[in-house]
């Protein structure tokens, strides 16, 4: 929750909401943890990820998943096999953390039409073609 000091209001970066935002703004970290929420045991390898989240690179992939994992949501596990199999798997922290993903995407399911109108207001009011994806900067989809 903000602080107020002397009747001013304060986030702290430190704060845990600030924290727990940090987490979504890298673009595919809840769409990863999201995904692994779904598969069966809430573990998959690292193709099925890339192939069942369109749009993301091999590298961001890799990239996200490493940063989940440095977080402790998720885990890398290494088959004793060969060729090499590498499965990663939501974690107990990741399993707590997917839940409340799963809301906001809910959310977003039940509140389709409040989305379609966000995107509507948006292109009207940026000149985005009506056919063009939303991406307020195009440089955050550089991988």
């Amino acid at each position: 929750m903000p602080a107020y000091v002397d009747g001013k209001l304060f986030f702290y970066a430190d704060s845990p909401p600030r924290r727990l935002m940090e987490l979504f703004s890298v673009k595919w970290s809840s769409m990863v943890l999201h995904a692994l929420y779904h598969w069966p045991n809430h573990r998959a390898r690292t193709g099925e990820l890339q192939r069942s989240l369109q749009g993301i690179s091999k590298k961001m992939l890799f990239q996200t998943l490493k940063e989940l994992e440095q977080r402790g949501l998720i885990t890398r596990h290494v088959h004793d096999v060969i060729p090499p199999k590498v499965d990663y798997r939501l974690t107990p922290l990741g399993m707590t953390f997917a839940a409340p993903i799963e809301q906001m995407y809910q959310w977003g399911l039940e509140n389709q039409a409040a989305l379609d109108a966000m995107e509507k207001h948006y292109r009207a009011t940026t000149d985005a073609p009506s056919d063009a994806p939303h991406n307020p900067d195009p440089a955050a989809d550089v991988d």
